[in-house]
């Protein structure tokens, strides 16, 4: 945790207090669209953690764009909110299809939207490599050669768009990123592969640890929903660019610490 997030937690949290203020006087939604949101009576929110995209410890508390776009849409739509843990996105996901939550934050690929309904892109992340400083890989270019390990979280996209473009590199899957994390340390695998967001949070745990310049893709970070709620999504989308056009999003993005962000492109 670096010093300057804990010196602007206080203030984030009454300005986060403010706009939830906001939420909650905002126009509750109609019958169907409450019913389709939260089937339950309750917003479960499905967060994993270790990732400012979704859910983080700082000072002791929870936050993360998961985490609390989750909370400032429970108080606007007036319901209580149950936050459910995940180890990994792929789980949050599978959650999702099964029904046991209703809302998260997510990359929204191609294949995932096979899965779950997607709200418009709230944010873009670069995607990229962490390294140690004794790793044999110290440029991107590095990366796809013969014998480099490249760690990427299981069942995450990154798994799968790596597999398909990987000629010689070998990818080793990560239960968690705890596990990821140790794996670096153990020197078991040579780069772990994922958003930047998620990179920079290791690398603060990891000393003289790095993230490589450059990037290997883009993340598309937007509200996802189980399928078959359609008559929620409309109002997820203006909920979305109220967020946005309100300053909520910055905020909660600068709560979390997400770093990596794709800007101007």
């Amino acid at each position: 945790m670096n010093r300057l997030r804990r010196l602007l937690l206080t203030a984030l949290l009454a300005a986060m207090a403010v706009l939830a203020g906001c939420a909650a006087n905002a126009p509750r939604p109609d019958a169907a669209t409450l019913a389709a949101l939260t089937p339950s009576a309750a917003l479960r929110v499905g967060v994993y953690a270790g990732s400012p995209t979704s859910m983080v410890m700082i000072a002791g508390a929870k936050a993360g764009v998961a985490h609390d776009l989750g909370i400032a849409l429970g108080a606007q739509l007036g319901v209580p909110v149950i936050v459910v843990e995940f180890a990994r996105v792929a789980q949050v996901i599978d959650a999702l299809k099964a029904g046991n939550v209703d809302f998260t934050v997510t990359n929204a690929s191609e294949s995932r939207a096979r899965d779950v309904d997607f709200a418009p892109t709230l944010i873009r992340l670069e995607l990229g490599y962490l390294v140690l400083p004794d790793s044999p890989i110290q440029a991107v270019s590095d990366v796809d050669q013969a014998g480099m390990r490249i760690g990427v979280s299981q069942g995450s996209t990154s798994q799968g768009v790596l597999a398909r473009q990987f000629k010689q590199a070998t990818l080793v899957p990560a239960a968690s990123l705890t596990q990821a994390q140790a794996l670096l340390r153990q020197h078991a695998i040579d780069a772990f592969a994922t958003n930047k967001g998620i990179l920079f949070e290791l690398s603060d745990s990891l000393p003289n640890s790095r993230v490589l310049d450059g990037r290997w893709g883009y993340e598309a970070l937007a509200i996802a929903i189980p399928k078959g709620r359609s008559a929620g999504l409309s109002y997820l989308v203006r909920f979305g660019q109220d967020a946005v056009a309100s300053g909520q999003l910055q905020l909660i993005v600068q709560r979390a610490g997400l770093r990596g962000t794709a800007r101007g492109e």
